[in-house]
């Protein structure tokens, strides 16, 4: 069960990463990246951010990339949210491929 507090500082993540991935995204040619999710743990040190990308086949390739400049991604955040936030949490990428899931479990059943 998370708490408001928990909530309320993942949807913040939440935003500033998709405003921060939406600036980047011109250099990313033909790759759409989209923040689907946000976890805080409760002692608000580490946040996993679900993230979706079209076309899914470069998925895995975009989230190492993003895990890897997690430090400079987390210092973009630090600077948007320095105000709201006195300690920004940690930051961890995962795939979200719910909608792959969607799109297989569409064509199982059209069959």
């Amino acid at each position: 069960m998370e708490t408001t507090r928990q909530n309320k500082i993942a949807r913040l993540i939440q935003k500033e990463l998709s405003d921060i991935f939406l600036l980047q995204a011109k250099s990313m040619n033909g790759v759409i990246v989209s923040v689907t999710n946000v976890r805080v743990t409760p002692d608000l040190s580490i946040a996993h951010a679900y993230i979706s990308v079209f076309p899914s086949g470069r998925s895995e390739e975009i989230v190492n990339n993003l895990n890897a400049n997690m430090k400079s991604i987390r210092y973009d955040l630090g600077t948007r949210v320095r105000f709201q936030l006195r300690v920004i949490p940690e930051l961890k990428f995962h795939v979200d491929d719910s909608l792959d899931y969607l799109e297989h479990i569409d064509e199982l059943l059209k069959k």
